[in-house]
């Protein structure tokens, strides 16, 4: 069983060794430019060793390609442990996922250089797992709809929005980095796609929120809004 356990582990060790490799000669070469031998060299193992674990050079790059939205499926969950409140939950899961996404720019930004170079099983499969995603924050939306902290709106919008600003910061980080702290953006930029929308009950829950130190949050300046309604 501890051997099972310890080659396992060796494997996804492994995993993850190749495709930080493989997004970072990806990124820089491109795609059709970059070599198997040059992302073993990256990796620093040899290209026969690659071999044992993907297939071929497309096989990293859906790999690398899969990387953000697969860290959103594991990481989004662990981040919402232990938490019951309808706006916390919403919170947490939006700023696991924009953060997520600002401390990965190279695979994202590769990602929006190189889908199109998949194949078409594997783009309509990375769509699923992001539609997955997108799912997952709209349920969190939909309760604190039906709670009266936020006023009714487009949802699936208002995921899109939510996504789009997060993605906005490794897109246009060389100028965004001038202006805020990535603490800041999240704040004004993203959270404040929804936190606008907050009820008269939302704001004084998201207030007690803010208060135990639950919400991370740069200010209070959100919660001092009046919404409508």
């Amino acid at each position: 069983m501890r051997k099972s356990t310890d080659a396992s582990t060796l494997i996804t060790r492994r995993q993850a060794q190749l495709v930080k490799a493989a997004i970072k000669c990806f990124s820089r070469l491109g795609y059709h430019s970059a070599t198997v031998k040059d992302i073993a060299d990256e990796a620093g193992v040899s290209s026969g060793l690659i071999y044992q674990y993907v297939s071929d050079k497309h096989d990293l790059l859906s790999h690398a390609l899969m990387h953000i939205v697969q860290r959103h499926q594991a990481e989004i969950p662990r981040a919402l442990q232990g938490i019951d409140d309808p706006i916390a939950k919403l919170y947490c899961a939006i700023d696991a996922y924009a953060r997520i996404i600002a401390t990965n720019p190279h695979a994202v930004l590769l990602t929006y250089k190189e889908t199109k170079s998949l194949r078409p099983e594997y783009i309509n499969k990375m769509k699923m797992l992001e539609l997955k995603t997108n799912h997952m924050i709209a349920e969190f939306i939909q309760a604190c709809i039906r709670a009266d902290y936020l006023s009714q709106t487009d949802v699936d919008l208002l995921v899109s929005r939510i996504i789009i600003s997060s993605h906005a910061w490794p897109l246009k980080h060389w100028r965004l980095k001038q202006i805020v702290t990535l603490d800041e953006y999240l704040e004004q930029a993203v959270h404040a796609s929804w936190t606008s929308l907050l009820l008269p009950r939302g704001v004084k829950q998201y207030g007690a929120l803010c208060h135990k130190g639950i919400l991370c949050t740069t200010s209070n300046k959100v919660i001092k809004q009046s919404p409508a309604g």
